[in-house]
């Protein structure tokens, strides 16, 4: 047996780069996530409150939606059937779900199209299962049990049953989430159930090859736990491990295992299967006398795309919690160097808040920052420093045989533009569990996003939370902070600054709304009547998404820059020009025409070796325009001493005319005045102010 098995894993590994070049040429079946979690401890935040969070890094077809699930009844004898999950739209079709219907997932339904999914396994079914948000994977449920994933790398892979030939496996770690939700109200009895029915029936992961593990973060309003999973070399069974988050500390998991030496005389901070030590014995790897088992360096296949695809990301939620660590960004492998810590204390509690700045990070403020000012990237990030790029052409997209292979990588961020939908769960046991728990959800790239709160025990969730990749629909969340995104590309350090007032202001009146929401509960009001206003409040934030990317786009359309008033603050008009009776402009509207790019990236995209300018007609011997009768008559420009006394009507006239060309020139007011193309193709004009031609052919200041 542990011949086999060990023929078995070395053949996959050592035929790895054949099967990796050949995934390029197939369909597959499954979204392979990208996701950054965070967890918090109830003694780290500043509410006690146990916080988790995710981001839902799957690219362009990943299905975004928050959905509500019932709680239901089931008979004695029903079966809990097990789907396939694609992770892709729509991730499930069918009326299986819960005991009544839910309407998102119903044949037929939008684009659902005619056909239920067929389920794959099925198991025992509980009597009662608990009401709980999800998005791709279980989010929330009523009872205050939050769930974030991250996809992760491992060292096994597994195919699910009725799906890939020779598939045996049931569960995903989607569908082990849906069981936790629906099951518990306790991160450790959770963690028992899901990681035994893994065992029992079979695990896999996103991919067969890559990101073939899984990684859960699961909170309750106690503790909260990280758990990791992947299939065993049988593909039939699974091997977990989980290790509690001290109550003072978070942690971050980013795509990459990070539970470390199990204790197995720990039960209170440690959990794990028997297959960790069984399959590490008999593949060799491990005995009892190399001390304890480092589940990371065991099992893990380490940084998935690139080096640093996930440290970085651990620096990063580091550098902001915890500056005073002081850790060190560098290290040689992610399993050998043990680079960051598996929790921490932060340097002062921390809010829902906090952990939303940290999802939006592109490391501002460091030697890695890609955004904006402190990112230093003249070109990548184009003329106005957008963090913003697309993974074409980089190692972490797979590529059509015979292109070049660059070997290239961007810098993984946390916060990213192809992120589907982020959350962060928060579960607060000082307070009833239907307002107690809420999820702060945010679609669409978190950096220009809003974390809208929603509280587990609402009866229904708005249709704004219905927005997905497949189909405009301006009447949802989604495409409110997609176009929102898309257009701060027009420029980026401008806008940017925009959407993080919004977001500042916003998560502000979102915390006061839970606060008042909580008092009316607790006064006795109606629950259901109370809880609806998170609803009111998303279509609000919808509303005032839009208006804010309309104002963005009155303000900044066409390079130029357009004042608005202070009120209203996303105002989308500029007072026009004010003139004299004649017309004549005697204060101008607040554009500025042409801003400009900055001068370090002209430098680098050959703005400098661009077509000179016109030449002077003197150097051409006058070929090109009036040469000087003589030495007592105007030049062309203007630029000859005469005696002005003998000159024609029409001789004094040119030069009293270039005389104040000459003058502007000289101040750079020349194109001041100039409206139309001349303005567009000279625009050479100082910034203390604007010239305009009098009536009397006088040139005047305009203040």
């Amino acid at each position: 047996m542990r011949t086999a098995i060990l023929l078995t894993y070395t053949n996959m590994r050592t035929t790895a780069t054949a099967i990796l070049r050949l995934i390029a040429q197939l369909v597959l079946l499954w979204s392979c996530s990208a996701c950054t979690t965070i967890a918090v401890g109830k003694d780290a935040t500043v509410d006690s409150s146990v916080l988790s969070s995710h981001s839902n890094d799957g690219e362009g077809d990943t299905d975004p939606r928050l959905v509500l699930i019932p709680a239901s009844d089931w008979p004695a004898d029903a079966q809990r059937p097990i789907f396939f999950s694609p992770e892709s739209f729509p991730r499930f079709v069918g009326p299986d779900r819960a005991s009544t219907p839910v309407d998102a997932y119903a044949v037929g339904h939008g684009d659902n199209g005619p056909d239920a999914f067929e389920p794959i396994c099925h198991i025992p079914q509980v009597s009662h299962t608990y009401q709980y948000f999800e998005e791709t994977y279980g989010a929330i449920n009523e009872k205050q049990l939050g769930i974030s994933e991250s996809t992760c790398s491992g060292v096994f892979g597994a195919a699910p049953k009725g799906i890939h030939g020779t598939g045996k496996a049931c569960f995903s770690v989607d569908a082990l989430t849906q069981i936790a939700m629906e099951r518990h109200s306790e991160a450790k009895d959770a963690i028992i159930e899901i990681g035994s029915l893994a065992e029992q029936y079979g695990f896999y992961g996103a991919g067969l090859f890559e990101g073939t593990a899984e990684s859960l973060i699961i909170a309750d309003t106690e503790e909260v736990w990280i758990f990791h999973i992947l299939p065993d070399p049988t593909g039939a069974s699974a091997i977990w491990a989980a290790q509690r988050v001290p109550s003072d500390s978070f942690a971050v998991v980013p795509n990459v295992f990070i539970i470390r030496e199990i204790d197995p005389d720990d039960s209170a901070n440690f959990l794990y299967s028997k297959s960790v030590y069984r399959v590490a014995t008999e593949l060799g790897w491990w005995d009892a006398s190399d001390g304890k088992l480092d589940f990371t360096a065991m099992y893990s296949d380490g940084e998935y795309a690139h080096k640093f695809y996930s440290g970085r990301r651990s620096y990063g939620v580091y550098k902001i919690f915890s500056p005073s660590l002081q850790l060190e960004a560098n290290y040689l492998e992610w399993r050998i160097s043990k680079p960051f810590p598996f929790a921490a204390k932060p340097d002062k509690k921390l809010s829902v808040a906090d952990v939303a700045k940290a999802m939006r990070s592109y490391y501002e403020g460091t030697e890695y920052s890609q955004a904006g000012e402190s990112s230093g990237l003249n070109v990548a990030g184009g003329p106005w420093r957008t963090p913003d790029h697309v993974s074409g052409g980089n190692s972490t997209t797979f590529r059509n045989l015979g292109e070049q292979d660059y070997a290239g990588n961007w810098e993984r961020t946390i916060g990213l533009y192809r992120t589907s939908d982020s959350y962060i769960t928060q579960s607060r046991g000082s307070l009833p569990d239907g307002n107690g728990a809420v999820l702060w959800y945010a679609p669409y790239a978190a950096p220009y996003s809003i974390f809208s709160p929603f509280a587990a025990g609402m009866k229904s969730l708005p249709h704004a939370t219905l927005g997905t990749h497949m189909k405009l629909d301006k009447k949802t969340l989604f495409w409110a902070f997609r176009y929102l995104g898309n257009f701060c590309q027009l420029k980026y350090e401008e806008m940017i600054r925009e959407v993080i007032a919004l977001q500042e202001r916003t998560m502000e009146a979102n915390l006061e709304l839970q606060v008042y929401i909580d008092g009316l509960i607790d006064e006795g009001k109606s629950a259901e009547e109370a809880l609806e206003l998170y609803s009111t409040n998303a279509n609000n934030i919808l509303s005032e998404t839009w208006d804010l990317s309309d104002h963005l786009m009155f303000k900044f359309a066409d390079g130029q820059v357009h004042a608005t008033p202070a009120n209203p603050k996303h105002g989308t008009s500029t007072p026009p020009r004010q003139f004299s009776e004649k017309g004549v402009t005697t204060k101008d509207a607040q554009i500025v025409d042409q801003p400009g790019y900055r001068s370090e990236w002209l430098e680098q995209v050959g703005f400098l070796d661009g077509p000179p300018p016109p030449p002077d007609c003197s150097d051409l011997e006058w070929r090109c325009g009036h040469k000087p009768k003589t030495t007592s008559a105007p030049g062309l420009r203007g630029d000859i001493e005469i005696t002005t006394a003998a000159l024609s009507i029409s001789e004094q006239a040119l030069f009293n005319y270039q005389q104040k060309k000459r003058r502007a020139l000289e101040t750079n007011t020349a194109t001041c005045g100039a409206v139309g193309d001349v303005a567009a193709a000279v625009n050479r004009c100082s910034k203390g102010g604007t010239t305009k031609d009098s009536t009397d052919g006088s040139i005047i200041q305009v203040e």
